[in-house]
């Protein structure tokens, strides 16, 4: 893990006005052409990324919802995954830059015919495509493709590895609300080993200086975290006053049939959030969910939709993290035209 003492967030108080785009540091300008995963990204690059999305979330509240950005580029969703929120997410974020943007299914494509990944990827660059975004039930899928293409590279996510872009719209949630990410406690709750959205949120809030936790059953939470500086709790109750936000993950029912915990009634009683619960809990703490949500389980329905909830909101901010994303490896860097159409607002 990267240092991250001696590090201060960014306050609130300095984020960009709505339309700026760009981190306070003007000199810091984006080099990479791809995006794989935030443990190879540096604190600046993500606080460059989030205050990006800080200029392009204005666009979602005008009544003409296109900028120009990147007008002329085609983009490429390449999912081999299900998929509804990412894909409809990075579909819009092209739209909305004026990219023109395919929708590619791996259940329909000719890798049913043997074709491999490479090959298919490079096909699909040869007819001209600037982004490749892809997610994958493989790790390391992205970086694979990101060798071998001209194109820019984004990772949707790539098998247990990670979910950079989920990660960003957690974090970029998290500092919208509570003002910065430096010094807070963040909880992910549930299955943390094979969960890439944990992974990706660990590697992001460390570097910018969050006290990040694991906390479940032993079955779902690997014994080297502490190694990374991560704290480890199987004991929920233990910590709810202590947490500023619970990032409650998404527990897949094939665990349980695995026999990593008993039943889904026997871990709710013990690690999901219900009403109960939430009466020990700071009462500005919040609460996430990467979605989809499985109500009764991670989550009980009156807090899933309760007032300390920003899972609607990390929905509508991931169109701004991932516009910001689309942005920088698309054009490296360089301030967007983001002014309204006509002067519209």
């Amino acid at each position: 893990m990267d240092s991250t003492e001696g590090v201060t967030d960014r306050d609130a108080s300095s984020s960009p006005s709505p339309g700026d785009g760009l981190a306070p540091d003007r000199s810091s300008v984006w080099t990479r052409r791809h995006l794989l995963g935030l443990e190879e990204l540096s604190r600046d690059e993500i606080v460059q990324i989030l205050d990006a999305a800080e200029g392009f979330s204005e666009v979602s509240r005008r009544s003409v919802k296109k900028v120009p950005a990147l007008r002329g580029k085609v983009i490429v969703n390449l999912f081999f995954e299900a998929s509804t929120r990412t894909r409809v997410s990075f579909e819009l974020a092209g739209a909305r830059l004026s990219a023109d943007v395919v929708n590619f299914a791996g259940a329909t494509s000719s890798t049913l015919k043997g074709e491999t990944l490479i090959d298919t990827a490079r096909n699909i660059e040869a007819m001209g495509v600037d982004i490749v975004v892809i997610r994958h039930s493989c790790a390391g899928a992205a970086l694979q493709l990101s060798r071998v293409l001209d194109a820019s590279v984004v990772n949707a996510g790539d098998g247990a590895h990670e979910h950079p872009t989920q990660a960003l719209l957690d974090i970029f949630t998290i500092r919208r609300h509570l003002g910065r990410v430096e010094g807070l406690k963040v909880a992910l709750v549930g299955d943390v080993g094979h969960s890439r959205v944990a992974r990706s949120n660990i590697w992001g809030l460390q570097k910018l200086g969050a006290e990040v936790w694991a906390v479940g059953p032993p079955t779902l939470v690997p014994r080297g975290l502490a190694k990374l500086g991560v704290r480890v709790s199987h004991a929920l109750d233990e910590i709810l006053p202590e947490i500023d936000c619970f990032n409650m993950l998404r527990i897949q029912r094939e665990r349980q049939e695995s026999g990593l915990f008993p039943t889904t009634r026997e871990y709710a009683r013990l690690f999901g959030l219900n009403k109960e619960r939430m009466r020990r809990v700071k009462p500005d703490a919040l609460i996430l969910h990467p979605g989809p949500i499985n109500r009764g389980v991670e989550l009980s329905a009156d807090v899933a939709d309760g007032p300390q909830s920003v899972i609607l909101d990390q929905v509508a901010n991931g169109l701004a993290v991932r516009m910001a994303v689309l942005f920088l490896v698309g054009t490296g860097g360089a301030k967007p035209e983001i002014a309204a159409p006509g002067g519209a607002r």
